[in-house]
């Protein structure tokens, strides 16, 4: 047998109409794995591709909670429990507007990849809801996620499913989720990660995504001789992702000199560090508020209704969420000198976006690689949960900054081409696959 892009994905749509999100990641996967699976036959025989889009459960609810006008309010709840192959289902809980069953499909998919990367016995998962925590109490928060809840606790444990956060999901709310879980099993378990340190959370955690990503841009800017010092790079969003991709890029010595939300983008040219910084940490972490307040603070330039991609760079990290960088984007960041593109979100590029990095031969790296440090000190969170246990910042930071150039490893192996063009995309998709297929071979038709 052989394994025909075209013939698979005329099978997916049909199976999964009107999901365009979960489409695109398939369909990326699948380019660039069938080399690979045709010189190995094993796998298309196996069917491995088509039982990895399968989710081997979706979990889809009611959330009805009250807010403080003493109102109903009714949201959906997910939870796509994707691949268990290599371990327990792994993967965040994104909370916001733009949440549905097919971007939950596409997130659960990419982190089957994503997990398999970083060693770590983790399979692939998330989930969500519709809700939008911005704008709203703290009580309501608390209010929601106790409602939420209710009805995941019947799927999950930290044997068999562990959420983490993600978009619109930070430590108030882990705290939320966690508490609501604790007093439903009446147990106190490793159940979520990205937890407070006063109740089992890790060190580094709320950093993880953020300074990963830049661990892993610092080897492949060491490819071509590079380094992040003295770079100018741009960056998106600004959560918990953001803000420490902003961090990490001062300590190295780089500067950052945007971010943004889905109104527009700051652009400050003297780079984000000191009282700046410290004031971005409190604009999202703490207060959830608009990215140009910050403008307004420092008097420095805001951009209504635009994305930061136009402005010169060195390296471009997108930090917000999925397709928020186009082909035209990607043509003017190639224009302006952009040599290195770094995805912190999940699926930030379209498939457009990539095509321009490749045809360029920039350094372009996918999520399921780059933005890998999340889930990876998730992973030794639950590492520390389950032997009771707690390892101080700088073993958990060493710990990451090793996993990282892990992937990296992987990804040069499996991705370098003939010319010496190392293609992180096609590196990061074998690389995750291998793992995965062989266990789910090992384990029979189940």
């Amino acid at each position: 047998m052989s394994f025909c892009v075209d013939t698979f994905m005329q099978d997916v749509i049909a199976k999964n109409p009107g999901e365009t999100e979960f489409h695109q990641a398939v369909r990326e996967v699948a380019i660039s794995l069938a080399p690979f699976l045709n010189e190995n036959p094993k796998y298309v025989d196996a069917k491995i591709m088509e039982r990895m889009v399968e989710p081997e459960r979706v979990i889809e609810f009611r959330v009805p909670w009250v807010d403080d006008k003493g109102e109903i309010q009714i949201n959906r709840g997910y939870r796509v429990q994707m691949n268990s192959a290599i371990g327990p289902y792994k993967g965040g809980l994104r909370f916001a507007p733009s949440v549905n069953l097919s971007v939950m499909k596409f997130l659960a998919f990419e982190q089957t990849f994503k997990n398999s990367l970083t060693t770590l016995p983790m399979g692939g998962g998330k989930g969500g809801s519709n809700f939008d925590p911005r704008g709203k109490s703290d009580n309501e928060v608390m209010r929601f996620c106790q409602a939420f809840m209710s009805e995941l606790y019947k799927y999950i444990g930290d044997n068999i499913d562990i959420p983490a956060g993600d978009i619109g999901v930070g430590g108030r709310e882990v705290g939320y989720l966690f508490g609501a879980y604790k007093k439903l099993k009446g147990e106190f378990a490793g159940v979520l990660t990205g937890k407070g340190l006063s109740f089992g959370g890790s060190l580094v955690r709320p950093e993880a995504t953020g300074y990963g990503t830049i661990y892993f841009c610092e080897e492949m800017l060491k490819t071509k001789g590079e380094s992040i010092e003295g770079k100018t790079v741009l960056a998106s969003g600004y959560g918990n992702v953001g803000t420490y991709l902003i961090e990490k890029v001062a300590q190295l010595g780089g500067k950052v000199v945007t971010f943004g939300d889905e109104k527009g983008y700051v652009y400050d040219p003297d780079g984000i560090t000191g009282e700046k910084l410290a004031f971005l940490k409190d604009l999202w972490v703490v207060h959830r508020r608009p990215a140009k307040d910050y403008a307004d603070k420092f008097g420095v330039k805001w951009v209504e209704g635009r994305r930061p991609w136009e402005v010169p760079c060195d390296i471009a990290c997108p930090t917000a969420t999925q397709n928020e960088l186009n082909g035209e984007d990607a043509k003017t960041l190639i224009k302006n000198g952009c040599m290195c593109v770094t995805e912190a979100a999940n699926m930030p590029c379209t498939e457009e976006a990539y095509n321009v990095f490749k045809e360029a031969k920039i350094l372009y790296s996918p999520g399921k690689a780059s933005n890998a440090g999340g889930v990876s000190v998730s992973g030794l969170e639950m590492s520390q949960n389950s032997g009771h246990i707690s390892w101080s910042a700088e073993q958990v930071d060493g710990m990451l900054k090793d996993i990282m150039k892990n992937i990296h490893e992987q990804c040069v192996r499996y991705g370098k081409e003939k010319d010496g063009y190392v293609n992180y995309v096609n590196g990061a998709n074998v690389a995750g696959f291998v793992k995965v297929a062989d266990a789910m071979i090992a384990q029979g038709i189940v």
